[in-house]
């Protein structure tokens, strides 16, 4: 399910989208862009729609997704 990202607490939100932008295998070509610019870039996503906050019920994890790839609901 989509969640809000206007309902999340800020320092939780932000807390979301560092582990996201951080995680292991992210790339982000040859230059190193610096943390507060990709969490901005995200957070800027996330107030256009491009991105949305998922909740998945069976395994009771959150993460981000592209909005046009969000996981399909059974």
């Amino acid at each position: 399910m989509i969640v809000p990202w206007q309902d999340i607490p800020a320092e939780s939100l932000q807390n979301l989208i560092e582990e996201f932008v951080s995680r292991d295998g992210t790339d982000y070509g040859e230059r190193e862009i610096p943390l507060t610019t990709r969490v901005d870039q995200v957070r800027e996503q996330l107030r256009r729609g491009k991105v949305v906050i998922w909740f998945d019920e069976a395994t009771e994890t959150i993460s981000l997704f592209d909005a046009e790839r969000i996981p399909e609901v059974d």
